[in-house]
């Protein structure tokens, strides 16, 4: 777990658990001859020595396949600016085995923000018979349309229940599943860490984007801690940057103290000109991902992103050793 400080704020990440350095056992995968077992002094040895088989036992024999597997990614961000989640998308992917140029096709395509671009991306990487395809943010609605009987692996803010991507979080049914950053039980301690720096009773602005799914429930549970805590909300939805022009006037002409951004595909989009805003009027800025945080905002509280999709190549492994989509649980942030 990541721990950082701002005048006094405790500020958390999730962070999942790193997995432990497999890359020289990955040449030895058979356990020692029984003759080099013998010197062991305990039978905690033993199985630890059998443990650490069972562990790198099935990355070694994905190491030593001949198969070639091909994972298609598609994205809606901008396909001449850097890609940090695709890059640690592609690190978990190595740690779990899968090495491009050698067991491993990376086909990354990026819409730069076209969800028609998006539709043709995905409908030509089913033509090109991927393995499975993992999906960045919005993208997951062109993957849920065009991606057919290929397996879908996403990385999604919103909840995919409302969006009707799954049948429920437990038992997702169809070939789709993966990752929800959608942490309602964080919604409150957000508010609560923007109410320790500004005056009982303050007005806050929620800027969201509305047809986010998810996004009404995450209101409503906002309305809830800022009743709790004397705080009064005043709500934005802003679909589109002139949507979002309009909320700034009206936000400046307010007597509002801080602002809380709902993070969502098109907030994150448009986040450096949220942050630019709230620095010329002296507004704190709250958030859930971190990402805003490195463009300006005050402070963020809420998952890693950059972990959460590392993440998603636990789903990728184990689809391709034959699971399927259908009984793999969507995953939620569980730690903060």
């Amino acid at each position: 777990m990541l721990r950082t400080s701002f005048n006094g704020i405790l500020i958390s990440h999730v962070r999942f658990r790193p997995k432990a350095d497999i890359a020289r056992s990955l040449l030895t995968p058979a356990l020692p001859p029984y003759s080099s077992l013998r010197p062991m002094k305990s039978r905690r040895q033993i199985l630890e020595a059998l443990g650490a088989y069972v562990l790198i036992a099935p990355l070694a024999a994905i190491a030593q396949s001949n198969k070639v597997y091909r994972v298609g990614w598609i994205s809606l961000g901008q396909s001449n600016a850097p890609s940090p989640f695709l890059d640690a998308f592609r690190q978990g992917l190595k740690e779990h085995g899968y090495i491009e140029g050698k067991n491993l096709v990376l086909d990354a395509r990026l819409a730069d923000g076209s969800r028609e671009r998006a539709d043709q991306m995905v409908a030509a990487l089913v033509r090109s018979k991927v393995d499975i395809i993992v999906t960045q943010g919005g993208a997951a609605w062109s993957a849920y349309r065009h991606a057919e009987t290929t397996p879908v692996v996403i990385g999604y803010s919103g909840d995919p229940v409302e969006a009707k991507f799954v049948k429920s979080l437990a038992q997702p049914g169809g070939t789709l599943t993966g990752m929800s950053f959608l942490a309602l039980e964080l919604v409150g301690k957000r508010l609560e860490l923007l109410a320790q720096i500004l005056s009982p009773g303050s007005r806050v602005a929620v800027i969201a984007d509305p047809e986010h799914p998810g996004e009404q429930t995450e209101l409503r549970e906002s309305r809830v801690a800022a009743q709790n805590i004397g705080m009064k909300l005043s709500y934005f939805p802003v679909r589109n940057p002139e949507e979002l022009d309009a909320a700034f006037k009206t936000i400046a002409s307010e007597t509002t103290q801080g602002i809380v951004v709902f993070p969502d595909a098109f907030t994150l989009d448009q986040r450096a000109r949220i942050a630019t805003f709230g620095l010329k009027y002296r507004l704190p800025i709250v958030s859930g991902w971190r990402e805003y945080a490195e463009s300006g905002f005050l402070m963020t509280y809420g998952p890693n992103l950059r972990d959460s999709y590392a993440h998603l190549a636990v789903y990728v492994d184990k689809i391709l050793r034959g699971a399927r989509p259908a009984d793999l649980p969507v995953e939620l942030p569980t730690s903060v």
